[in-house]
């Protein structure tokens, strides 16, 4: 079975990006032709990038790292739910991300992303990292905009567009996911 992590990318208190991830996730389980399991990053306990060799070599001294690269490596795509942080993606999610190099390759990724402008710029430098990763990044988005699918920029309320918009994630990510699996080996 084709298995799919859903990426909560915000570790800040009083954060949108569990709301969201929890929807993204909800909406996924009734969604056939793949497995989908909801990752939070505050979970994985990672510290600012500590390993002393870069992640190409895949020589990881930390165990927090043996942890994180087992896991990511048993996923065949992924979605990220991410925020903007000033025009860009959120620096706890990108220092997750840098920690491996190997265990994203060839694989896909779809976004879910929200801010004051939906978290369209953030998208925008993901899809430049994702490509430096050699991993597939999907045309389907959806961009939750804090005017119109949040209350009082807090309380998460998606609209039946956004909830529409999820299915042509999910499929889209998981056909380059199975398009992808000889790559993989």
């Amino acid at each position: 079975m084709t298995r799919i992590a859903i990426v909560v990318g915000s570790t800040r208190p009083n954060r949108v990006g569990r709301q969201v991830g929890e929807w993204v996730n909800e909406n996924a389980q009734k969604h056939a032709g793949a497995e989908f399991e909801l990752i939070d990053l505050v979970d994985q306990n990672l510290p600012l990038l500590d390993e002393p060799n870069p992640p190409m070599m895949r020589q990881y001294e930390k165990e927090h790292t043996k942890a994180w690269s087992e896991k990511i490596a048993s996923y065949d795509g992924f979605i990220f739910v991410t925020p903007e942080y000033n025009h860009s993606v959120p620096g706890a999610m990108k220092n997750a991300v840098d920690y491996l190099y190997y265990e994203w390759n060839n694989k896909s990724i779809g976004f879910v992303s929200y801010g004051t402008a939906g978290g369209t710029r953030s998208v925008e430098a993901w899809r430049l990292i994702a490509a430096e990763l050699q991993m597939t990044d999907v045309r389907a988005q959806v961009f939750l905009s804090f005017a119109t699918d949040f209350a009082d920029m807090s309380t998460f309320r998606p609209t039946e567009e956004s909830t529409g918009a999820l299915g042509d994630v999910f499929d889209q990510v998981i056909a380059w996911a199975d398009a992808l699996k000889p790559l993989r080996g």
